[in-house]
């Protein structure tokens, strides 16, 4: 029997929950960054610097992740406080989802598209954040041949994007059942110049 491949959507974190579903590769909470974040967040990319902050944590669901100096040179920004809450809550909800003991966390500066081409992560599962700038593109089920995506552009009125603020759970190829159901995506196609803050999580044990 298949699976239909689906991607869901909700204003409620309660939407990620929806990632363990079988034949759902895609999860998006659309949240609003809370005004003061969103405000850090595009002081941040008024720095023009390439900041990047990449650690792996041990994790435990019974206790709040520890996130000592995380991306330390933007700590006497206003709003730092509040940023650094909501990281904390996004890797503890990632941390309750999947029961996980490590994650790979990655906080970027990007300017111009870090993975330019449609592909598929070979992860279990990521978390992706933008907190500004453009999101991540996607495609849904059916729009691109996988066998091909190395070669094929896809068709421009299929690429989806995702706003800054949303919380998007991509399954991935080593996600056990999802084997040739990872969620096609890149990053976006911005103009030269143009930055964007990302999280991303990864699920490492």
């Amino acid at each position: 029997m298949t699976v239909d491949i689906r991607q869901v959507f909700g204003e409620s974190p309660q939407v990620m929950t929806e990632i363990l579903q079988d034949g759902v590769n895609l999860a998006v909470w659309q949240r609003r960054l809370p005004a003061q974040v969103e405000d850090f967040a595009n002081l941040v990319l008024s720095l023009g610097q390439p900041l990047a902050d990449e650690r792996v944590i041990e994790v435990d669901e019974r206790q709040p992740p520890a996130l000592p100096g995380l991306l330390r040179e933007t700590a006497d920004l206003h709003g730092y406080d509040g940023f650094v809450a909501d990281v904390a809550w996004l890797v503890a909800a990632y941390t309750c989802l999947l029961g996980a003991r490590r994650l790979g966390v990655r906080l970027r500066v990007l300017e111009g598209a870090m993975c330019p081409r449609m592909h598929v992560d070979h992860v279990p599962l990521r978390l992706l954040s933008t907190y500004a700038g453009a999101g991540s593109e996607w495609l849904p089920e059916g729009a691109i041949d996988r066998a091909r995506l190395q070669l094929a552009p896809p068709p421009v009125d299929n690429v989806r994007r995702l706003v800054a603020g949303e919380v998007a759970l991509l399954k991935g190829e080593k996600w056990l059942g999802n084997e040739g159901a990872g969620l096609v995506h890149r990053s976006p196609q911005t103009p030269a110049g143009e930055r964007r803050l990302l999280l991303s999580l990864d699920w490492l044990a």
